[in-house]
């Protein structure tokens, strides 16, 4: 019998807590299949460190674990007080100073890092502070002052964030700051290049650009927390390799009660699109304080493993919490637990059709037959992962074994919802003995058992890209040779 293989993947992000002895270790072993470096903090040496624990990590687990860079964007702060923090009271004056030279804060004023925010806001607009915890609305703009009025009552301290509620913020998606980020974490050799803020498609296509030039192959994030970014879903989405379901600046900007109808919005356009999707944000919150989540902590992550999304993320549960192993642990249980409720009897009327690729046709009839056969998996034989994931869009009873060679397209794969990368060398193989060669090598883990049957899409040319062209039907015979039962 063949183990119980969880198909959600869950993203961590590394922190003060993961850097304690043994903890990335741990947090490896309990089932995190992508670790995530905030680079809105620390310094490049404190990434290379990470990203060489990560790796040593992976490598003593036999575990392929991806590295996503999350670059810091255009995050619009407010600048220091004088005495750290203020109380503000509803109904109080308070102005934000639009200048380099703004003096230190107080409970009248403060600067701001965004100083065309002048150009941005009008009179009667409501801006949020801290996550929304703060609310001012603007009163006037006035020369290089927005003067505003407070809304609700609270303590406010330094740097904190500032959005405009409905959005309509002009700075673009890319800082200088960016730009120098993206080319450290090319030199570390990350897997995942996130995009906090983007707006449209030309944001993704401009990352993209600068990511090449310096050298990086790394598949592209686009971070939706816009209101313009919604209106730009689709494009951004073809212009990116995943969308992620930014959950905190997002609802920031366009109110809590409108975030879940977007969420679903959000991941069934990318898996419309062949995208990979991470739902991200607080989804075990109070796990940072305490062993075990909320009742609603546990459904919001169940809804989103139903709802299709490919990985959900732990941010400062696993960062900065007082329980991150503990916290991934209680991840996997309620993915797992998700997973046995999901409905996957795939609708084909809803296929994309006017196929142009090959790939996507073995692809899409692969996943056909899956459903009509009684097959145990699908193998597919990659180069670079993209039949994989094509496979992966399909809601499916089966879980995908993608074989590869390239690391970089096994840590990638690690991303995807129902795939499992496996290493494994076809150079030199006859397209029909790399398939006999594929069912061996997984029988041995114990991922195949005799009789079971299994679709494997594999390609003529097994050392070129995008060259699956074949489907074939094979039984697992006694130890764990191969019997064919067709080529379709």
């Amino acid at each position: 019998m063949t183990p119980d293989l969880r198909r959600t993947k869950i993203l961590a992000t590394l922190g003060p807590a993961t850097d304690a002895p043994g903890v990335l270790d741990e947090l490896i072993r309990a089932g995190v299949n992508v670790v995530r470096l905030n680079f809105s903090h620390g310094t490049p040496e404190h990434h290379g460190a990470r990203v060489a624990a990560v790796r040593a990590a992976a490598l003593s687990a036999g575990r392929e674990v991806g590295i996503l860079a999350d670059l810091q964007g255009p995050k619009i702060r407010i600048e220091k007080f004088a005495m750290g923090k203020v109380v503000l009271k509803a109904g109080d004056a308070f102005t934000l100073v639009c200048r380099a030279d703004a003096p230190p804060g107080d409970a009248t004023q403060v600067g701001v890092s965004y100083l065309g925010l002048v150009g941005d806001v009008h009179a009667d607009d409501i801006l949020l502070l801290d996550d929304g915890l703060i609310a001012l609305q603007v009163t006037a703009v006035d020369g290089e002052l927005v003067r505003t009025r407070v809304m609700t009552d609270g303590a406010l301290s330094d740097r904190k964030g500032l959005n405009r509620l409905g959005g309509g913020l002009s700075l673009g998606a890319l800082t200088e700051q960016d730009e120098e980020h993206i080319k450290i974490a090319a030199r570390l050799g990350v897997d995942f290049l996130a995009v906090s803020f983007c707006r449209s498609a030309a944001d993704m296509d401009r990352a993209r650009a600068l990511a090449q030039a310096a050298g990086s192959d790394a598949a592209l994030v686009a971070k939706i927390e816009r209101a313009e970014a919604i209106e730009n879903l689709v494009e951004i989405t073809i212009a990116s390799d995943v969308v992620m379901v930014a959950r905190g600046d997002l609802g920031v900007e366009i109110g809590d009660a409108e975030l879940p109808g977007l969420q679903k919005k959000i991941i069934r356009t990318a898996l419309e699109h062949n995208r990979v999707v991470i739902t991200a944000t607080q989804m075990l919150q109070s796990m940072v304080d305490n062993p075990i989540p909320t009742r609603a902590e546990v459904l919001d992550v169940a809804n989103a493993v139903i709802d299709g999304t490919d990985a959900v993320m732990l941010s400062a549960e696993t960062a900065s919490g007082n329980y991150p192993v503990k916290a991934v642990e209680a991840m996997v249980r309620i993915c797992l637990g998700a997973e046995r409720q999901f409905d996957r009897d795939t609708d084909f009327e809803k296929a994309p059709r006017g196929l142009q690729r090959a790939d996507q046709a073995i692809a899409m009839a692969g996943m056909f037959l899956a459903e009509h056969t009684k097959v145990r998996a699908m193998l597919a034989l990659t180069e670079s992962g993209g039949t994989a994931r094509f496979l992966s869009r399909f809601r499916s009873s089966v879980p995908i074994f993608a074989l590869s060679r390239h690391e970089s397209a096994r840590r990638k794969m690690a991303m995807m919802r129902d795939v499992f990368p496996v290493a494994f060398d076809s150079r030199g193989l006859p397209t029909r003995e790399a398939a006999r060669g594929a069912i061996r090598q997984l029988f041995g883990m114990g991922l195949l058992a005799e009789t079971d049957r299994v679709l494997i899409t594999s390609g003529d040319h097994m050392e070129t890209h995008g060259s699956t062209n074949t489907l074939r039907l094979l039984q697992v015979g006694a130890g764990g040779s191969a019997e064919g039962m067709g080529e379709l």
